[in-house]
């Protein structure tokens, strides 16, 4: 068994869990110095991005998808494995997110891109560094392109 204490926590205007319209959405987190100590976060400010690692915690556990389904469940889409998408209802009930770094304030970040509730535990925080993206074309079928077609519009 794998035990995991969030780092901290998410603070912003989205309460209901919703597929679309992540645009534009500022995200405060807010991390426990009691856990990463009170300079963890020293020198995050010289990075312009940031991967954050966060637990979907309003999932309902009988929705955990294992196997195959549609991704949103739309059967235009072709079926494909929970790991082939990155659907909420995973196993383990981890997101991850790459967020533009906004402003450090204390123990606060303050991230544009974040597609996570209010409230969501943060379980990790590490800076993009370029090394580490992939150094070749990025290559995904067409219907992940067609389910991205309004995430990151803002909210109507």
């Amino acid at each position: 068994m794998i035990e995991l204490v969030p780092i901290g926590y998410i603070k912003n205007s989205r309460q209901i869990v919703e597929d679309d319209y992540w645009g534009g959405i500022i995200s405060e987190l807010i991390i426990d110095e009691s856990i990463v100590g009170k300079d963890g976060l020293d020198g995050i400010e010289g990075f312009s991005h940031l991967e954050v690692v966060f637990y979907f915690h309003l999932i309902n556990k009988e929705k955990i998808v294992v196997g195959a389904r549609h991704p949103r469940n739309n059967p235009n889409w072709p079926k494909v494995g929970i790991l082939a998408q990155r659907g909420k209802n995973r196993p383990n009930q981890l997101g991850l997110s790459i967020v533009e770094l906004i402003e450090r304030k204390n123990n606060s970040l303050f991230v544009l891109g974040l597609d996570a509730v209010d409230n969501t535990p943060v379980l990790d925080i590490k800076p993009v560094i370029k090394e580490f993206l992939p150094n070749k074309n990025i290559t995904q079928p067409k219907w992940s392109t067609e389910l991205m077609e309004n995430y990151w519009k803002d909210a109507m």
